[in-house]
């Protein structure tokens, strides 16, 4: 169905709605966390790049990206409608996370991210053997 918006309408009225996180995964997350006994973390810290979670004790930043906003290769399907639109903004956003990634590290943090499927039940182990190994480090 087209849209029933001029582009310059749609731009204006898509230009108001505001982020509201990704919240079923930070949610999924918690559980994870608490499940697992894994302590220490924080949610809404003021650092560079907004982690969804910090490990502010072995300066850990925890980023939770969603397989379509961050162009998971297995999970991330292009519309193909405005189809240039979406490459270009899925393109943008890698951009903006490796940039995150690098300035963080350059900052003496490590940054661990996590796909959304990495939250899938069946996932789990893998997932607390990279936390745990990381935090049994450092």
């Amino acid at each position: 169905m087209p849209d029933v918006f001029t582009t310059e309408k749609r731009s204006q009225v898509m230009s108001r709605i505001r982020a509201s996180g990704n919240k079923s995964t930070e949610l999924a997350l918690i559980r994870f966390f608490r499940q697992n006994h894994l302590t220490g973390w924080r949610r809404h810290q003021d650092i560079y790049g907004k982690p969804d979670f910090v490990f502010r004790s072995v300066h850990l930043a925890v980023f939770v990206d969603g397989c379509f906003w961050h162009g998971c290769t297995d999970h991330c399907k292009v519309p193909d409608n405005n189809r240039d639109f979406w490459e270009n903004k899925l393109r943008a956003n890698k951009a903006r996370d490796r940039k995150v990634t690098s300035t963080l590290r350059a900052n003496r943090w490590h940054v661990l991210r996590i796909w959304e499927h990495d939250l899938k039940s069946g996932r789990h182990a893998n997932l607390l053997r990279r936390f745990r190994r990381f935090l049994n480090t450092h």
